[in-house]
């Protein structure tokens, strides 16, 4: 399973870029003991990278009772991450700093899904 983007990814992250802010979806399952080692990746994106490159977080929680999922995919922790745009983002997790961090993401997690959306065009959440 992956859990950390690759450089293809990237590339093709930036290629897609509609312009403007991203908000990032990330679903984690964690791997045992994975809850610790994800608050240390935490506390390192929260207190240097957010900060660093505009980053904030929309919203973070834990999974709860799926009401409706097959088998397999509830998630353990869901975040909103907000970017100002794709490139900062990108930029985030090409610092080095950054990479020197992110072994306690990937020691945490078992599955993730890390996916950035686009908003609706204004009025179509009312259609």
């Amino acid at each position: 399973m992956a859990i950390d983007p690759r450089g293809a990814q990237l590339k093709e992250f930036l290629r897609a870029d509609p312009g403007g802010p991203v908000v990032m979806l990330n679903l984690l399952r964690f791997a045992d003991g994975g809850r610790e080692s994800y608050a240390a990746y935490g506390d390192a994106l929260r207190e240097t990278f957010l900060p660093r490159y505009g980053g904030e977080v929309l919203y973070a929680g834990d999974g709860d009772t799926a009401l409706v999922a097959e088998d397999g995919q509830q998630w353990d922790a869901v975040l909103l991450v907000r970017y100002p745009s794709r490139e900062a983002f990108s930029r985030m997790v090409a610092d080095p700093e950054y990479q020197r961090v992110t072994h306690l993401r990937t020691a945490a997690l078992k599955e993730a899904v890390l996916q950035p959306t686009r908003p609706w065009p204004a009025g179509a959440q009312r259609r």
